[in-house]
Formats: structure tokens, sequence, C-alpha cells
């Protein structure tokens, strides 16, 4: 009779065989190709430097990083965001782990007489798009920014939209089109007409005004972004891989299932500055509604030209508002080249383009929305200390959702189910907890952004202005941005 051990022996015995049988066929095969000099030379253990590279970004992040080293986020940023998503303690004890030596570093000048509990008010609505027919009255400053259906998942984006409903906040439903997801919650959302058009293209790739006056009769719509470009790429159009390209998404989209979806490195229609302004007119006309454009700014002439030809066309031909958006932008995919070099930072951009509107006698006229990296209320505050109306994010959105920063985001296989099409990884995203979170974040941003202003002796954060930040220069001492951006007067 034949022994369990026996059987174990056997059983290891031919486990062993296949071992060495696979170990040779694998020994033979990266002695004979000719792609790999590492696996040429170090036949089957140099497969072992593929595994260690993929997993090392992974240790690196949860073993060997300190918690502000990270790029483009750091631990203590996400940490922040997902206690304000889970509406925990955000309080730290001891003493602050960020260090405020480094070039760059924001701080806020706080008053010998901060506000009192009495004397806080309701954050001031602004109207954005005055002579349109259907003005976007407005109050919260912090909202979210575009991501689009397709390159992020259905369940992501139900919580998204029921989220930002229940934060009265807007959701922008970046180039991909707007879907039965983006209008099921009833919140505000903005929509943005990329270089492909889709959503509102014909057949052959062009606007539709048939498709956009449909898109424009939902009320919930409440404004029309035209995207220039985004900062993680400016001058590319987006990519979308053919995986994710679904029968919903290429209905959404209007275009083919199956295929990779590349967007046009900018509009057809528009070549010039002229055309710029002409293009924005020609949507409000067709929607009645706010109407704006979404640029990464590289230089500044061509805004003095804009404002130079609103002035002779009258005011009522500018755009309702202009997104800043940073070099430093977010995406889900995009050419290293372009995403680690082109553009200007928005630290940089936004004042300065508030000051041109200013120059030109527009700053009131047109609103100014700032986008690039501003997840946390440090961020969101600077932002309105240099001008910004309202600021956008949409990476912190996703970091309420559970992002991990697995930086998977263009392969289909995010573990969280936030950018992934795969139904066994969207399993793991409840839209209905994600939601809550999503709304306990944008509630997290408000309340801290308060606290900000109040330290600061404001009665709200619309009041905060240039002289309440300070950025530390190279010579280690801290310079307020109104002497870095002093205020200018309109011509």
């Amino acid at each position: 009779m034949i022994s369990l051990i026996d059987i174990l022996v056997q059983l290891f015995i031919l486990v062993l065989g296949i071992g060495v049988l696979i170990v040779g066929v694998l020994y033979v095969i990266d002695r004979t190709q000719t792609s790999h000099a590492i696996r040429r030379n170090y036949p089957v253990i140099g497969r072992f430097r593929y595994l260690f590279e993929t997993l090392g970004e992974f240790f690196r992040q949860y073993f060997f990083a300190m918690d502000r080293e990270e790029l483009p986020f750091n631990r203590a940023e996400r940490t922040w965001v997902y206690r304000a998503a889970k509406n925990t303690d955000n309080t730290t004890a001891f003493g602050s782990t960020r260090d405020l030596r480094p070039v760059g570093t924001i701080m806020f000048a706080n008053t010998m007489f901060p506000t009192l509990a009495e004397e806080n008010r309701e954050i001031t609505p602004l109207i954005v798009g005055p002579y349109t027919d259907f003005p976007f009255l407005h109050r919260y400053i912090f909202n979210a920014s575009g991501m689009s259906f397709g390159a992020i998942s259905t369940p992501a984006l139900t919580a998204l939209a029921e989220g930002t409903k229940r934060a009265g906040i807007w959701l922008n439903t970046g180039e991909g089109g707007l879907s039965a997801h983006h209008l099921n919650a009833g919140g505000s959302v903005v929509f943005q007409i990329g270089t492909a058009k889709y959503g509102v293209r014909d057949e052959n790739g062009n606007l539709s005004e048939k498709l956009l006056e449909e898109i424009a009769a939902h009320e919930q719509v409440r404004m029309f972004e035209i995207k220039i470009s985004q900062g993680a790429k400016p001058g590319k159009g987006g990519i979308l891989p053919a995986i994710k390209v679904t029968e919903e998404i290429a209905a959404v989209r209007k275009i083919p299932v199956g295929q990779a979806s590349i967007s046009p490195n900018r509009h057809a229609e528009i070549n010039s500055v002229p055309d710029l302004l002409d293009f924005v007119n020609r949507i409000r006309s067709i929607t009645r509604k706010p109407t704006g454009f979404k640029t990464v700014i590289g230089s500044f002439e061509w805004l003095d030209e804009l404002c130079v030809l609103i002035r002779e066309r009258g005011e009522e031909s500018a755009p309702d508002f202009i997104t800043v958006d940073s070099a430093d932008g977010g995406t889900g995919a995009a050419p290293m080249s372009l995403i680690d070099n082109v553009g200007i930072p928005v630290r940089e951009s936004l004042p300065i383009v508030v000051d041109i509107l200013t120059k030109h006698g527009l700053r009131d006229r047109v609103r100014v929305i700032a986008s690039g990296k501003m997840i946390t209320p440090t961020g969101v505050a600077w932002a309105v200390c240099a001008g910004a109306d309202f600021v956008v994010s949409a990476r912190g959105f996703m970091f309420a959702l559970g992002c991990i920063q697995a930086l998977q985001c263009n392969k289909n296989t995010c573990p969280t189910g936030i950018t992934t099409h795969n139904r066994r990884l969207q399993r793991g995203l409840d839209p209905v907890d994600k939601a809550e979170r999503v709304y306990q974040y944008a509630m997290g941003i408000r309340k801290e952004l308060a606290i900000i202003a109040h330290s600061c002796g404001v009665n709200e954060p619309r009041e905060l202005q240039r002289e309440h930040c300070r950025i530390v220069q190279a010579d280690g001492r801290s310079s307020p941005l109104v002497e870095l951006y002093p205020y200018v007067e309109a011509a």
C-alpha cells in the first residue's frame, strides 16, 4: 500500500521536474532572443528585473518614501484628502512635518485679530455669463474638474455625480461627452467641448449644432467649456485606448466601438485669436448659456490681443470664463515629453492672467477658474489670494473616490475601479459609499478654506487678497504675493 509520504514525494518530484523543464525552456528562449540584453546575458534570473521594476513603485510608496517626498502627490496630501472624504479627525499632533524652508513654500499671514464665529459670512455667489439667456449664479469656490466618461468608470462617475450634487458644486464632463450618469443625480454640470467634439460631433467629426442644442436643452447643463489645451499635454489631444471604448462610451462620444480614440491637437475652427473669440460666441449663441475656454498658459501675448479685440467688439463678446490649467495638471494618458516639460505652472500663470484681465478692465466680466494640483485647502486658498473666482480639481476627487496613486490610469488595470472598465475591478467601488466621500471631501475643503480665511482676518474666503499669502524666496525669507505680483490698474 502506498503511503501518504510516498505520494507527497512523487508529487514533489513531479512538480520539481515540471519546474526544471520550465526553467530549461525559459533558459533557451532567453539565450536565443535578441531583444533584451539582460535576459540574454542572465537567462531566467534576468526576468526578475522586470518584476522588481514593477513592484518598485509600490514599495517606494508604502515603505521607503517619507510623508512629503512623493510626486505628483505625497502621502501627507493624500492622507488629508482620505480623512476629509471619510469625515474623520483631520487634526495632527506635536508639530508640522512640513518643511517651511524650500523656495516656493506657501504660507498665510494670520492677523492679530482673527474673525469671530459670529462674524463669519456665507461665501458670496458670483454670476457667470451675465449677457446670456441663462446666466449661472454659483456660490461655492471648489468644484470638480473634467473627468471624461471613458477615462473613468461608470461607478466612479455615478459617485461623482451624486456627491457633487449633494455638495452643491458643479461637475465638469471632461471632453468625453454627456451621459445619463452625469444627469441622473440632478446636479450642475459643465459640458466640455474637446477638439474631437465628442458628444456633439457629426459623422465627419465636425461640430453638430443640432446635437449641441440637445445638450444645452438639459437644465442641469449650466455652462460650456471649450477645451483649447490641458496642462498635462498642451498641444496634444486626448487619448482613450481601444480597450476602454465600450459600446456605451462609443454611443456617448459618437465614435466607433473598440477603436482607440485620439483627439486632434486643436480645434480646426480656431487658428487665431479672432477665431477663438468667434468660436466662443458661436457656442454661446447656440446654447444661450455661459461659455468660456480652458487652456494651459505658454505665453501671454495672445491674451493681451484677445482683451484688445474684446474691447473693440464690446464686453458682451468676451468669454464668460477662462479656466487656467497648470503645466503639472493631470491626465489619463500623455507623452512624458509633454507632461514633464511643456507649459507654465499655475503658480506663475494665474496671477498674470488675472492682472492682464484687470489691466484691460475685464476682470469683473471674465470669471477666472484655476486648475492644477490644488487638492488641499492650502492650494485653494492660494488660488483665491492670487485672484481666482473658482478652483477645480479632478485628482482630489479621484482620491476621495479611493485612488491610491497606482499610476495605472492608462492601462485599464486601476486597482480601485476608478479608471478601468474591467467589471471585476469596478466591483470594488461602491457608488453609494464613494458618493458620500466625494461630498465630505468637498465639505472638508470648504470648512478649512474658511478656517484659513478667518485666521487672516476676513469674513469669507472670497475676501482673501494677495497680501494674505506669502511665498518663501531663495534667500530663505518669505515675500507677500502682492510684492511678487503687484496689483495693476485698468488702463
